[in-house]
């Protein structure tokens, strides 16, 4: 997924359910007065970058928010996956430090029997990001049909990264950096973007050795690669799990917004706003399957998984109804995260362990459910929206008021959060 999903992905939010709004256009200056003389606009203010800077706010007590040892279970489990990570990570939701982590970790070590709602009360505080207003999707592992070689009726290539993807700051090439990374590619020594979705599905990357597999239907693959990760089931029944191993940086656009946009899909027609609505009209309409398609620039490579996965982006592997992808400038990969939301398959405790190219802000979320049948029709479907609690090592909050007095402390709530 990326596990890193990139990936992005996940279904509803390609249906836009949260996409943000185009910026504003900006006319031109009237023509009889020169555009020299039009005012300058003034630049939009930024918004919060990270959670520190959106600010923080004691949740109430852990041992008042009736954990479950079933719930706490799973969560303990991806809880101590990550450890090893956590505690020499930079967190870049500027909440936590690595040694913030050190206690929990070593107690979670290596112990089985700990009891998952008393571990977290004992370690953790609840923290509410922002207004804690929480919006979740989901993702999963597709299970598709696909072969290591070509043979007849497998003709979609699953591709590995190309050597000639990169990732730099395209300002080193011209003595002058931006501090920003792109990736794309150098041709004569200068930096292009990299080949979008419509090229490489056009045969640009053709005859350069990068198959590692062969899909048997190409929107099924369009859809893993959304994921992030998947399986391939062979003519033979056994089976291939690939994971993430890079995209091309080009635009991930959801063709569920631009399909609802176009009435396609939705209100008024035949199909639902879901994956499984988007299935069935791209099935119903071969000649206009690879234009909504490519609408989508962006391209994912993957890699055959050998040992334990899908992997997320925290180098760990992810765990269905256990792992949720988030920003990490808004909620610390690791870090737990209660959900108490309009769907009760997605509340709970779950842990970051995953990111996505489209999952962005606060308490923003995108549930793993694991692979098969139901994994993918609750993923395909899961559209919740209710409250985040971000739980934090004690004493994390502490320090974040201490440097900013605009965010109270873990000891410093009021009548209003009790």
């Amino acid at each position: 997924m990326n596990f890193r999903r990139i990936a992005a992905l996940a279904m509803l939010l390609a249906l836009a359910a949260c996409a943000g709004s185009p910026r504003p256009h900006r006319p031109a200056p009237p023509a009889h007065k020169p555009a020299t003389s039009a005012p300058k606009p003034k630049p939009e203010p930024a918004g919060p970058q990270t959670a520190a800077e959106l600010g923080t706010r004691p949740g109430p007590p852990i041992d008042s928010l009736g954990l479950t040892p079933e719930n706490a279970r799973k969560a303990m489990a991806a809880f101590r996956l990550s450890c090893p990570v956590l505690v020499r990570r930079t967190d870049a939701s500027g909440l936590t430090l690595p040694q913030d982590w050190a206690a929990a970790c070593d107690d979670a070590a290596g112990r089985l029997d700990i009891d998952g709602p008393a571990f977290f009360a004992q370690w953790f505080d609840a923290v509410i990001v922002g207004d804690g207003k929480a919006f979740a999707t989901g993702y999963y592992e597709p299970e598709i049909a696909g072969s290591r070689t070509h043979v007849p009726g497998y003709d979609t290539p699953v591709y590995r990264r190309p050597d000639d993807l990169v990732e730099v700051d395209p300002g080193t090439l011209s003595g002058t950096p931006t501090g920003r990374k792109q990736r794309g590619r150098i041709v004569d020594g200068r930096f292009q973007l990299y080949h979008d979705r419509a090229a490489i599905d056009g045969g640009v990357l053709d005859g350069k050795g990068l198959e590692i597999a062969w899909a048997r239907d190409p929107i099924e693959f369009f859809f893993l690669q959304i994921q992030g990760s998947g399986r391939l089931v062979q003519p033979d029944g056994t089976v291939m799990r690939i994971g993430y191993d890079g995209q091309n940086g080009r635009e991930y656009v959801g063709i569920g917004k631009v399909m609802r946009e176009r009435g396609l899909i939705g209100p008024g027609t035949d199909y639902a706003t879901s994956m499984q609505g988007m299935m069935a009209w791209l099935r119903g309409h071969p000649d206009q399957t690879k234009a909504v398609l490519d609408e989508n620039k962006s391209f994912v490579f993957f890699r055959e998984l050998t040992g334990a996965g899908p992997i997320g982006a925290l180098g760990v592997a992810v765990s269905g109804r256990g792992s949720v992808a988030a920003d990490p400038k808004f909620i610390p990969l690791g870090a737990p995260i209660l959900l108490s939301l309009d769907r009760p398959e997605a509340s709970g405790l779950w842990v970051a362990q995953d990111t996505g190219g489209a999952i962005k802000g606060a308490n923003r979320v995108d549930t793993f459910w694991g692979a098969g049948v139901s994994a993918r029709t609750i993923a395909g479907g899961m559209s919740g929206r209710g409250q985040a609690l971000l739980l934090l090592p004690k004493g994390a909050l502490t320090r974040i008021a201490l440097r900013n007095p605009g965010v109270r402390g873990a000891g410093a709530r009021t009548t209003a959060d009790r």
